[in-house]
């Protein structure tokens, strides 16, 4: 291991090879990983160079396995942070001023779950740990005390690369890395990462460390103005800080005066070799009312996207909430609920949170229907339980234009080919499980493509009937297709959990 640590980059050893456990003895030798994940990176990427590492060190050839560790792991926190109470900088006469707006801190916190390890039924010991907690927390600005930690958040393709980010830039191991913005849709995991990058950096050590979400910072900037105590709140942010976190950066936008003392904070601070992590809900492209140079900082920055999570992420999320909260899940209940919910996974939680407190209230063990109830409670609508794959619905689109998929996939710009290739790439969002990078993979375009052409379909759909009228042709289509492999792909699911393998999409360390 001596070896390969001075071989490969400081973060790269220390988050996949420093976690393996060596066991073994005489020829072979073998390693234990954390997780399937894991375990499978491992084999792709490391495996031929630990293979010639071996070699040079013993001069002789090894028999190398790879294995689980199946130990048990402990039990999650079972409380989440609360906002900070109000303080002179949340002085309600800053409202006046018209930034603030009544949005708390952390929106949906005492309505629905985060995504770190929350109980799934907190009890009165719980409630008053979060009391005693709510009067000795630190000032809001600072690294926030929260069971928000690498170690806990499930890892998958949707995430990985802004988790390795993250994690490169709290250890400060990357020193290119020095601005980075994660953008993510609500609930899928940039606030667990913001938290988990601010906590592990203050543990670290060598340099203060500013949390912040974006209206917060509004907040306490028009409370500063008010107050004629500017200068206080510049050595609040701009002082010995060598690292600033700030969330919802979106939230700054038609804010003029805020937007400009946000500039010159990053300047600042990135002037004196400190870093900056920003989380938004958009590409910085896409904030027409942040100002350029605001928006030429981000971009110009490492930009990493949160993507809803896939199946494998989903199962693996749900396992391990339910086994933190000591929930026993049938089989085929997993698979419906990971089949049925395919948002956020704040949205996850929340129908497993109404299925085990239906269970409980209702003392009843948790089956099939109690599960599909739940489901529909949620999401208002009965679940669909069967999506297409990407070639079936590139197929149906070829055909309905008369055209075929080699055509869609191919380098044509023209009409007749690039409107059916929208087409498709809309469509596939809405009856796939495919990520956006999967479906750009299989027409031949790129992520941001795949993107540009989602949304310039939306905007069609409300404003141009003809596109509407050959969406609403495809969708009847495309449902006729899923009605017909509804009855196979039922009978499989059912079946799933003594067929199906293993989730690889799971990492929690």
């Amino acid at each position: 291991m001596h070896r390969l640590q001075q071989e490969l980059p400081a973060f790269t050893y220390e988050t996949w090879l420093e976690p393996l456990e060596l066991r073994g003895s005489g020829e072979d030798l073998r390693l234990v990983c954390p997780t399937g994940f894991h375990r499978d990176r491992i084999l792709r990427h490391f495996m031929s160079r630990i293979d010639a590492c071996l070699r040079a060190e013993t001069g002789q050839t090894m028999e190398i396995a790879l294995a689980v560790d199946t130990r048990p792991r402990p039990a999650q926190s079972k409380t989440e942070p609360e906002p900070a109470p109000p303080g002179p900088d949340r002085d309600p006469a800053a409202r006046d001023l018209g930034a603030a707006t009544s949005r708390p801190e952390n929106p949906g916190a005492a309505a629905r779950p985060q995504t770190s390890g929350r109980s799934l039924g907190p009890g009165p010991s719980a409630r008053a740990s979060v009391q005693a907690r709510r009067r000795s927390r630190p000032a809001p600005e600072s690294a926030p005390d929260t069971p928000y930690t690498f170690e806990n958040f499930v890892v998958g393709p949707c995430n990985a690369l802004a988790r390795e980010a993250s994690f490169a830039m709290a250890r400060g191991q990357q020193r290119t890395l020095d601005q980075l913005y994660l953008r993510a849709d609500s609930g899928m995991g940039k606030t667990h990462l913001a938290r988990a990058v601010a906590r592990e950096a203050a543990r670290l050590g060598g340099g203060e460390v500013k949390y912040v979400s974006a209206e917060n910072f509004t907040n306490q900037f028009l409370s500063a103005l008010r107050s004629n105590r500017t200068g206080d709140f510049k050595r609040r942010y701009r002082g010995r800080c060598q690292l600033f976190v700030m969330e919802d950066v979106q939230f700054l936008e038609s804010k003029s005066a805020t937007q400009l003392e946000f500039f010159h904070t990053v300047q600042h601070i990135l002037d004196s070799g400190g870093k900056i992590m920003l989380t938004g809900d958009r590409m910085p492209q896409q904030m027409p009312e942040l100002g350029a140079r605001i928006r030429s900082y981000l971009a110009n920055g490492f930009i990493a996207e949160l993507e809803p999570p896939d199946p494998e992420v989903r199962r693996a999320i749900l396992r391990s909430k339910a086994a933190s909260g000591g929930v026993r899940l049938p089989g085929d209940c997993l698979e419906i609920l990971v089949e049925s919910i395919r948002g956020s996974v704040r949205d996850l939680e929340g129908v497993l949170i109404q299925l085990v407190t239906t269970a409980s209230l209702l003392k009843k063990p948790i089956d099939l229907a109690l599960t599909e109830n739940a489901i529909a409670k949620k999401l208002s609508t009965p679940p669909q339980k069967c999506r297409l794959g990407v070639g079936d619905v590139v197929g149906v689109v070829a055909s309905f234009f008369q055209s075929s998929p080699d055509e869609l996939a191919s380098r044509s710009r023209r009409k007749q080919v690039l409107l059916p290739r929208q087409l498709a790439m809309y469509l596939c969002r809405r009856y796939t499980e495919a990520s956006v990078g999967e479906i750009g993979q299989a027409l031949g375009r790129d992520h941001p493509a795949v993107r540009n052409a989602i949304d310039k379909i939306e905007r069609g759909i409300l404003e141009r009937a003809p596109l509407r009228y050959q969406v609403e042709a495809l969708g009847e289509r495309l449902d006729g297709l899923l009605d017909k492999v509804e009855p196979a792909y039922r009978r499989k699911l059912l079946k799933a959990p003594s067929t199906r393998p293993r989730a690889r999409g799971r990492r929690t360390a």
